[in-house]
């Protein structure tokens, strides 16, 4: 009897292993594909950006991944966050979403908030109202918050700048950023962009010429309006300013008119428009308008450091319409340059 009720015990045990084993065998297949396997449909497209606002918490998270029908399974990715901890982790960004990402991938990106960067292009920009705008729909800060920041003069102060010289702190080139930036971090990451564009050299090649970094970028910028692209002629361009410059001549450059006007749709500026009453008008007022009138390019402002020791002092655009100029040194030989140019805008019924 005793050996029956031994041999018993042992089936039950026997039993009760391979239920064990059979339990936990299951489980691990449960835990293998909630953690492993694919978790993210996104049908035909190979990714998917979301973005997660500062401030949010995990329900905010879910949300939005469900608004973007990106989880095929909402409960295991509940479950794997709460075994990672990612409820109590939660880092607001841009994040890239792979088509067939695991939860275990998805919870890992999320967590480490390894980001997608935004790229803002400042090239071909004039206005702060321009910048703010572009600025704005790239990251997270509100266009708001950033109109007050570029107005405020006691923030821009610890920059070095005011509301009407901080464009002088932008330098046109493609930065990336992390979405969520803020105001401060924007502001923060742009000077310290300036401080590696103003090296020692350029500093004292400034000075040498006898010009403070803000003048350097307001006379680049007119430099730049006038000559786009060709960083020769920028030079030339510049000397033929600072030569009026010494001279106490007034600059009498049409871009200033037109930055002062505000109508950059303008082709061919007319005496009325060259009396507009503004101190960026360089046709009334002499030196160098306040502020610059637009964002001064690295090559420009190079070019002003660099500055073309001619002897020119007027100069027109070519009739051509190559965007070049003709400069001359006496205003007889100018009147002759500028006949030809109005005869050429005449041509073309450009008024």
């Amino acid at each position: 009897m005793a050996k029956g009720k031994s041999s018993f015990m042992k089936k039950v045990i026997i039993s009760s292993l391979l239920i064990i084993l059979l339990v936990g065998g299951v489980g691990a297949i449960f835990a293998y594909k909630t953690i492993y396997q694919s978790n993210v449909n996104l049908g035909d497209k190979k990714s998917q950006i979301i973005y997660i606002p500062t401030g949010s918490a995990f329900e905010d998270v879910v949300r939005i991944l469900g608004e973007n029908n990106i989880l095929e399974n909402r409960s295991s990715f509940e479950w794997l966050s709460e075994k990672k901890n990612y409820k109590n982790a939660i880092k607001p960004g841009k994040y890239r979403i792979l088509a067939k990402m695991s939860n275990n991938a998805l919870v890992n990106l999320l967590r480490a908030g390894i980001q997608e960067p935004v790229e803002i292009n400042f090239n071909g920009l004039k206005t702060k109202s321009q910048l703010i705008s572009r600025v704005a729909h790239r990251i997270e800060a509100d266009s708001l918050d950033l109109y007050y920041a570029f107005n405020d003069n006691g923030f821009l102060n610890k920059y070095g700048f005011n509301a009407q010289t901080v464009q002088a702190l932008f330098i046109p080139n493609s930065y990336e950023f992390y979405w969520n930036t803020s105001v401060d971090e924007f502001f923060d990451r742009m000077a310290k962009e300036y401080k590696n564009f103003w090296t020692d050299t350029r500093i004292q090649n400034a000075k040498e010429i006898g010009y403070s970094q803000t003048e350097v970028a307001v006379l680049a910028s007119i430099v730049q309006a006038e000559q786009c692209c060709d960083q020769e002629e920028q030079k030339v361009i510049a000397g033929l300013y600072i030569n009026r410059l010494n001279k106490d001549m007034l600059l009498q450059s049409d871009p200033t008119v037109i930055f002062a006007i505000g109508d950059f749709s303008i082709q061919r500026v007319s005496f009325e428009q060259t009396r507009y009453n503004s101190p960026y008008n360089t046709y009334v007022n002499k030196g160098l308008p306040p502020a610059p009138i637009g964002f001064a390019q690295a090559t420009a402002m190079d070019a002003v450091l660099d500055y073309d020791k001619n002897d020119f002092i007027y100069m027109c655009a070519k009739e051509d319409f190559s965007g070049k100029h003709n400069f001359a040194k006496t205003y007889e030989q100018h009147l002759v340059y500028a006949k030809q140019y109005r005869d050429a805008l005449n041509a073309r019924n450009i008024h």
